[in-house]
C-alpha cells in the first residue's frame, strides 16, 4: 500500500468520524490512529522507544 493510499483512508476514516460522529470521535480516530501508527513502527523495528521507556540503561 503506498503512503498516499494510506492516508486517503485515514483521511476517509477521521472524516466519517468528523461527519457522523462530531468533533470528539474525530479526536478518538485521530489518537487511535496514531496509537497505531507508532506501534506499528515500533513493531517494524523503525522505531526505537527505549530511550523514552528507560531500557537499556548504562552507567
Amino acid at each position: 500500500m503506498t503512503p498516499s493510499t494510506l492516508g486517503l483512508l485515514i483521511g476517509l476514516a477521521l472524516g466519517f468520524a468528523g461527519a457522523f460522529g462530531g468533533f470528539g470521535a474525530f479526536l478518538v480516530v485521530g489518537l487511535l490512529g496514531l496509537i497505531g501508527f507508532v506501534a506499528g513502527k515500533v513493531l517494524e523495528g523503525q522505531l526505537d522507544l527505549s530511550g523514552l521507556l528507560g531500557g537499556d540503561r548504562r552507567r
